[in-house]
């Protein structure tokens, strides 16, 4: 098994800042011992765990290992280790049978991604925000070189680290960084993933320049963002917050999405998918008990946030990077 991403980036990466970047972070974990053992102490049980012997990553839910394969015992250690990551946002997983019915149907958005997937047979992947590496995990069938997520929550980190060590994927890698250290990864990716983050940054053109300067020529950008109704190249600014959730700046039209990313140099930029969101795809559930789509909508206007604002539409774009 290969032990580190950085032996299959381009030479491009900076190496050196990397790990430094790593070794920060842990540095800060180490300062923080109470908040980081919530998310490494369950890690470290799975860890204990055998590997699965066989995985089914191309349906919609991920299936790691056969119900067979685990004593009652190790079962019971699996399932108390798997509600300590709890709330859980993605998926669905089934882990040597035990079902874990995610807050989303991320299946779903996968479905509508596959149309403009782009071989990823032998690339450099990256899924920026990847969470708890569900879409990574989808991937792994199309044989990627490599898939680097981007997570800077431990929750999700660790979660992921939990799932690989069952799954035994090679190729597939977490980092606990967020969209700024793109940075050191000049030219590296043949195709990034940026899935419902762009609303979450204060200045997306940035963030989108950056992904840029760290796609290899010719790479391909696939972007799935909340968005609101409309044909006019228009964003949205809440006051406060957009759909209850007090980290979201700029919700934009899906035509003002396909502007930023010309803007930015992307060419073959298209609109290929928008509908409307609903509680259907994201949900509360027992893996997930906390408010969802249903409690961020007006119940007297399906059409309207609680804030009164026009309710979200999902949209996907993909581009080009021409180098």
């Amino acid at each position: 098994m290969i032990a580190d991403s950085l032996d299959l980036l381009p030479s491009s990466a900076r190496r050196d800042v990397i790990l430094q970047l790593r070794a920060d972070h842990a540095a800060r974990l180490a300062q923080d011992k109470k908040g980081f053992q919530r998310f490494r102490a369950p890690y470290e049980t799975v860890r204990s765990l055998p590997q699965a012997r066989c995985s089914d990553l191309d349906g919609d839910t991920v299936r790691i290992g056969e119900r067979q394969e685990l004593a009652d015992t190790t079962f019971q250690q699996l399932t108390a280790a798997m509600r300590a990551f709890m709330p859980w946002r993605k998926g669905p997983f089934n882990l040597f049978g035990l079902e874990i019915d995610a807050e989303w149907r991320s299946f779903r958005k996968w479905n509508r991604l596959l149309p403009e997937l782009p071989d990823l047979a032998g690339k450099v992947v990256a899924d920026i925000g990847c969470n708890n590496g569900y879409y990574m995990f989808r991937m792994a069938p199309y044989r990627p070189r490599c898939v680097v997520g981007f997570e800077p929550m431990l929750q999700h980190y660790y979660c992921f680290q939990a799932l690989n060590h069952l799954a035994g994927q090679p190729h597939l890698f977490i980092e606990p960084f967020g969209v700024e250290q793109l940075i050191h990864y000049p030219r590296c990716f043949d195709v990034v993933f940026l899935m419902g983050i762009i609303y979450h940054r204060i200045s997306p053109v940035t963030m989108l320049r950056e992904v840029r300067e760290a796609m290899q020529p010719g790479g391909t950008l696939l972007v799935e963002s909340q968005a609101i109704p409309g044909d006019e190249p228009v964003a949205l600014f809440p006051a406060e917050r957009y759909a209850k959730v007090p980290g979201t700046y700029f919700v934009p039209t899906a035509s003002c999405l396909v502007n930023w990313l010309k803007r930015v140099g992307f060419d073959e930029v298209e609109c290929f998918c928008s509908h409307p969101m609903s509680s259907e795809e994201q949900r509360q559930t027992e893996w997930m008990t906390f408010e969802s789509y249903a409690d961020f909508i007006d119940p007297a206007d399906p059409g309207r946030t609680v804030e009164g604002y026009p309710a979200p539409l999902r949209v996907f774009v993909k581009a080009i990077n021409p180098g």
